[in-house]
């Protein structure tokens, strides 16, 4: 039953692959023709030599032996036309299906929500989209190729030996059988070793990139042990299922090729005896001997060839499950133009997808008015954060409502709820771009050189780039590789301000700015919030002290709100913090 389970989810796999060669059907059908004529070469060459001995030197035919030398020319001609064009429409078509496969896969991840990302690892999806795909490759050219053109061959000779002795080739009738077994078995293990290979693969990727992320952290606390016997560890798994896999190759290519040696002493044996030696020609025994040997040749690539086949189809059908997750749910209808940033959380409870049993936020509600400041403050992990992720949408609450201008955020589709947000994270995300394109990405309108400036000056990025030989058309590196955490987190601003979005949403956004730099950025910061609806996360309370109303979180609750002196007044948690990082009493 398992078995059969297996080999189900094997055709399904291969049918869903092949459907990707529709638009590159003619391609196809010509390496088709070519690896057939290929494979009709060799099998016409070895037809001529029980002519070429019985006509031909045993009967002393000159004139058949005079043309014999410009016959193998133009077969061999032919041979290598069929060869060029088997090859290079196969590598076409199958370059282009990766291609497909690979831009389609990419896509998806982005389509994908962000509860997906949160609970698969970045290095095995990265090994999706590089390595499955490469492997899938190797299955639509070179193992196809081998399929096909050996495979012709064979049927090709086995034709040939039954027409020219069907009592010697009734051998192939029991072999045949045998070596069926023995391919499907060894199938079903080229699989499963091939499923194990795409797991180890990704994780060498996860631990590659966790290496080169983490490169100074494992510096500065000396992890370079834990880091290397990690990969040594998934790197020795990957060499095993790799020494598996040949070693399956070679048992089913020296068993495959065993049985056919049995079947050459057989017709040997059988040829020898005087009842066939009466009705047999030179020529026909040489045929029929040359053909078995050549027979194994094929034999040979066709076993060890089916692991590199199973082995793609082992990658698409890791490829095949990504793109059957759920992409993000688009269920509004609404597109928004421009809103006036009335914002109402209502008795909204949320947990993260996969940890159902542990309540993030509890029963929140909050409402912030046009042109208001909302602070959240709290101890890391009350739920500040998540608060952010849901305005966007990037996370579905399980109960209550989330309003914008008194409708409910599911009623607006996402690309229009999310163009009226701007967000300025702690983890700020830059591309190996120059600074002006990092400044303005997503941005479907051009953007003048004058408005550029003086966003880049209200976020005080002109005073680093300035610095720089190429100004804002300075490259930054993969996420700002070459330029500080306060300069990163500048320029993410000057993102923020340039959007002119209704609504901002800070997450620590000066974190990572020193005394000088914050104040400098607080004052663009100022100019960025009037005539917005914000709401600004901060563990410096100095920042929220002109905030309209302050919420203090504990453990997903709302647990005090009112404004700075308000709170200060009360003497509850939102004093004993300010008191905690001011070291005295609030005034």
């Amino acid at each position: 039953m398992i078995n059969l389970q297996i080999s189900d989810v094997s055709n399904t796999t291969s049918r869903r692959l092949f459907s990707y060669l529709k638009p590159y059907k003619i391609g196809f059908v010509c390496a088709m023709l070519g690896m057939v004529g290929y494979a009709l070469v060799d099998v016409g060459f070895i037809s001529m030599l029980q002519p070429f001995i019985d006509e031909g030197i045993e009967g002393k035919d000159t004139e058949f032996l005079k043309y014999a030398p410009l016959f193998i020319i133009v077969m061999f001609l032919f041979r290598g036309a069929s060869h060029f064009i088997a090859t290079y429409c196969l590598s076409w078509v199958g370059a282009n299906i990766v291609k497909d496969l690979r831009q389609e896969l990419f896509e998806h991840l982005m389509r994908l929500p962000v509860s997906f990302h949160d609970q698969n690892s970045t290095g095995d999806l990265i090994s999706k989209v590089t390595y499955s795909t490469e492997q899938l490759k190797q299955a639509t050219s070179k193992a196809l190729i081998v399929l096909i053109r050996e495979g012709a061959f064979v049927i090709g000779l086995l034709a040939l030996m039954f027409w020219n002795s069907w009592q010697l080739s009734l051998i192939f009738l029991v072999i045949a059988p045998l070596i069926a077994v023995i391919v499907g078995f060894v199938s079903k293990r080229f699989r499963k070793i091939s499923n194990n290979i795409q797991t180890a693969m990704g994780l060498v990727t996860t631990c590659s990139e966790q290496m080169l992320n983490g490169h100074k952290v494992i510096l500065s606390f000396g992890g370079q042990k834990v880091e290397k016997s990690r990969f040594a560890e998934v790197n020795n798994m990957t060499r095993q299922q790799d020494v598996k896999l040949e070693s399956a190759k070679a048992m089913s290519t020296g068993v495959v090729q065993l049985i056919a040696s049995f079947a050459l002493a057989f017709v040997i044996y059988m040829a020898s005896q005087p009842a066939m030696l009466d009705s047999l020609t030179a020529g026909t025994f040489t045929l029929i001997a040359s053909s078995m040997v050549m027979l194994l040749r094929p034999l040979k690539q066709l076993t060890t060839v089916n692991g590199d086949f199973q082995r793609g189809m082992a990658a698409a059908k890791s490829i095949f499950e990504i793109l059957d997750q759920l992409p993000e749910q688009d269920t509004g209808t609404r597109e928004l133009k421009r809103i006036s940033g009335h914002i109402r959380f209502d008795h909204v409870d949320f947990s993260y997808p996969g940890h159902e049993d542990k309540q993030v936020l509890q029963d929140i509600s909050f409402e912030v008015l046009p042109g208001q400041t909302v602070a959240l403050v709290g101890r890391s992990g009350s739920g500040k954060t998540t608060i952010s992720s849901l305005l966007p949408r990037f996370y579905e609450i399980e109960k209550g409502r989330i309003l914008l201008d008194d409708s409910s955020i599911k009623n607006f589709t996402l690309a229009s709820l999310r163009q009226q947000m701007a967000i300025v994270s702690q983890h700020v995300t830059l591309f190996n771009d120059t600074i002006a394109n990092n400044i303005m990405y997503g941005l479907d309108e051009p953007v003048s050189d004058a408005h550029l400036l003086d966003v880049a000056e209200k976020a005080h990025v002109m005073e680093f780039a300035r610095q720089m030989q190429d100004g804002l058309n300075t490259i930054i590196g993969e996420n700002g590789v070459s330029l500080s955490g306060g300069q990163r987190q500048r320029i993410a601003i000057a993102r923020a301000l340039l959007r002119q979005a209704p609504i901002l949403i800070l997450d620590e956004a000066t974190s990572a700015l020193d005394t000088e730099s914050e104040r400098k950025i607080q004052g663009a910061l100022d100019e960025l919030l009037k005539g917005r609806t914000n709401i600004v996360i901060a563990h410096r309370l100095s920042t929220i002290e002109n905030a309209d109303q302050i919420l203090v979180m504990d453990q997903g609750r709302i647990i005090e709100r009112g404004d700075h002196a308000s709170l200060l007044a009360q003497d509850g948690a939102y004093a004993q913090l300010y008191k905690m990082q001011f070291g005295q009493k609030p005034v």
